[in-house]
């Protein structure tokens, strides 16, 4: 058994990105543009790229905006040229918070993180300083009712590391990242899907937060969220109540 009231923060996350799909459409081109410029515009070839345009057209992206996005990568088309960046810092209670962005200007986007983190009583660590916390992987979150067997012999059989029942009833299952889409696809062919499906950096351990503290975390993470240069935002919180 593991997580304390995943499945909350799982429907907090998900109505979180229904309210910005303007801005996903924005994030998701930047990602498949920076994946097509790193790995080769073939995604047959590049797990990430391909994990990029699966996302997109799951948000309907229209293939000419994809085609586009992978074209600026590759070269064939002119457009800002993106940096990956990752700040580190601290929340509320002292629960780590990773951001990651991509943008055409550091100065600006520091000063931006900087300036979310501090006005929302957090502060901003140095490189290295909480990334021990998180491990990369990737992440399929089932509703609560779901069952664990099924879900454990898909998931098993198509690579996975390890399945969980969290106490909320979810289940949840984890794989490394070159995996992923090979445990998707399992998991499909079972009949399943997954309310949350991505590759993220997860926490090794959580901090739960009640209260007022839950309140300004959640105020400090929309804050991080709603910036433009940042892509995801994680964190060791979790919000209870």
């Amino acid at each position: 058994m593991a997580g304390h009231s995943k499945w909350a923060n799982i429907k907090h996350k998900k109505a979180v990105t229904d309210a910005k799909r303007g801005k996903i459409f924005t994030r998701l081109i930047r990602e498949i543009t920076v994946a097509a410029r790193m790995g080769g515009a073939d995604p047959n070839m590049n797990p990430r790229l391909r994990l990029a345009i699966e996302k997109a057209r799951d948000v309907n992206m229209s293939k000419d905006n994809i085609e586009n996005a992978i074209r600026r990568g590759a070269g064939a088309l002119e457009g800002a040229n993106y940096d990956e960046v990752r700040y580190e810092g601290y929340g509320i209670a002292g629960a780590a918070v990773m951001v990651d962005c991509l943008t055409d200007n550091r100065t600006r986007t520091v000063a931006d993180v900087r300036h979310a983190f501090v006005k929302n009583g957090g502060n901003l660590g140095t490189d290295g300083s909480v990334a021990f916390l998180f491990k990369h992987c990737g992440q399929f979150v089932f509703a609560p009712g779901t069952s664990e067997d099924k879900v454990m012999e898909a998931a098993l059989e198509a690579g996975a590391e390890d399945v969980l029942t969290n106490e909320d009833g979810s289940v949840e299952v984890i794989c490394a990242p070159f995996d992923f889409s090979a445990v998707k696809q399992g998991l499909g062919k079972a009949g399943l899907k997954a309310e949350l499906a991505e590759i993220t950096m997860k926490p090794l351990s959580e901090t739960v937060i009640s209260g007022d503290d839950a309140a300004r975390m959640q105020k400090l993470l929309d804050a991080l969220e709603a910036l433009d240069d940042v892509q995801e935002v994680y964190t060791t919180a979790t919000i209870d109540g």
